[in-house]
């Protein structure tokens, strides 16, 4: 596949892709609404995260929270008792560990209780705009192998690697945000809507069962 045809077609449907995680406006609430956002929709993590961050903005805020008082606000979501406790410890080891600073490399957030590669990539890429990596969730695995991408592969890291030599690192960020998307509403798991699709010309999967 032409890389600079897939990234041009990306771009002209997705201007400006960006998360849809809501209502955060620091680093650590994005963090907290990442941790939320494991096995939920970002429209669940939402619903509950306004509240959640009229009450807690900083890494001060989080790591001094009361176990209590944060699984009450967050008790609508899946899992509610460990993200809110992974929350709390994620926080306490950035004031403890890190001086309360949030680091700006991969390697070091997954040092972070609760923080993997995935989550890491997320961070940084909405919050201070670095790409050191890209985004694989679940709709990124999808997509990258039906537009074979990658072959037949599951293992998030792998699939990592092989988009990263594929995709220049200038477009990494873009290219995580718009395939999430793609993934999310075009390139369904179920169904794919392979006739509004803009890829589907140049996709090898289009319009062939699953």
């Amino acid at each position: 596949m032409e890389i600079e045809i897939l990234l041009k077609l990306l771009h002209k449907e997705y201007t400006n892709p960006k998360t849809e995680l809501d209502n955060w406006m620091t680093t650590p609430q994005f963090i907290a609404s990442v941790i939320l956002s494991a096995q939920a929709t970002d429209k669940q993590v939402n619903k509950i995260s306004k509240n959640l961050f009229e009450k807690y903005s900083s890494v001060d805020d989080f790591a001094n929270a009361d176990i209590n008082e944060m699984e009450k606000l967050v008790s609508s979501i899946n899992y509610y008792k460990t993200k809110a406790t992974r929350i709390i410890d994620a926080n306490k080891y950035i004031k403890e560990s890190l001086n309360g600073e949030i680091p700006k490399s991969i390697d070091e957030l997954i040092k972070i209780p609760g923080i993997g590669r995935k989550s890491a990539n997320v961070i940084l890429q909405e919050t201070m705009g670095i790409s050191q990596g890209i985004v694989v969730d679940t709709h990124v695995t999808r997509v990258s192998n039906r537009l074979k991408l990658v072959e037949n592969q599951t293992n998030a890291e792998k699939i990592e690697k092989e988009l990263m030599s594929r995709i220049p690192q200038n477009e990494w960020r873009f290219f995580s945000q718009s395939i999430v998307l793609h993934g999310r509403y075009v390139c369904k798991a179920k169904k794919p809507n392979c006739k509004e699709c803009i890829l589907n010309k140049i996709c090898p999967s289009a319009f062939t069962p699953e």
